[in-house]
């Protein structure tokens, strides 16, 4: 296994790389987001809110490359809310739909998903590069990425078994798992803004207690 590059990299060249993977986020997020409402799919709703926790995490990394840990902290917590809001948007869009099962259209699903796909994708080989240059959030950043493509195809493969079974509950159970994922990432980004909160305090010289949140 090949060591993680030593080389330095130019904090602009990082920069600009993270904020072309979040923008690029946020754009199929309203696209991923709008396909879903129109067709009634959970899981593609669901899907789009990884799309805009991967815009928080990336421009969380832009930030941290010239903001103090306090500042960091303040954002880390409004972007978790940022997340947090259209998961609950899907939950509810998960509640409304079980009560009316009908299948989304499969072939809009398909194609949303497959375009998703390719769009975590090129996040994935952008951020390949500089992966091991922006610290641990850099090398999540990547990964999660490159996961989310595994997400992208079990949501191709969901829409044929909803072809085959002519059901709108494959889509509403993957869809609750997503829902799940994507309330984890927002927890989990809540947290790493705590713990840099505390740090801010610890570094101002502030009593900290360690248990507060």
């Amino acid at each position: 296994m090949s060591a993680p590059s030593t080389s330095v990299l130019d904090p602009r060249t990082l920069r600009r790389t993270v904020l072309v993977v979040a923008l690029l986020n946020l754009a199929y997020f309203v696209v991923e987001a709008g396909v879903a409402v129109s067709i009634g799919s959970v899981s593609l709703l669901a899907d789009s809110v990884d799309f805009l926790e991967d815009t928080a995490v990336n421009l969380l990394i832009a930030l941290a490359l010239g903001w103090s840990l306090a500042r960091r902290a303040t954002a880390g917590k409004i972007m978790a809310g940022v997340i947090l809001l259209p998961a609950l948007a899907a939950a509810w869009g998960l509640f409304v739909k079980a009560g009316d099962p009908v299948p989304p259209d499969v072939t809009a699903l398909v194609l949303t998903a497959g375009g998703a796909a390719v769009v975590n994708g090129i996040c994935a080989l952008l951020l390949l590069r500089v992966r091991h240059h922006g610290g641990s959030m850099t090398t999540a950043a990547f990964m999660v990425a490159r996961n989310d493509v595994l997400v992208n195809v079990a949501i191709i493969a969901m829409a044929f078994v909803t072809l085959w079974t002519d059901s709108g509950w494959p889509d509403i159970v993957l869809g609750a798992l997503i829902i799940l994922l994507n309330l984890d990432a927002a927890k989990e980004v809540w947290e790493v803004a705590t713990e840099e909160g505390l740090a801010a305090k610890a570094l101002a010289g502030e009593d900290v207690d360690p248990c507060s949140c």
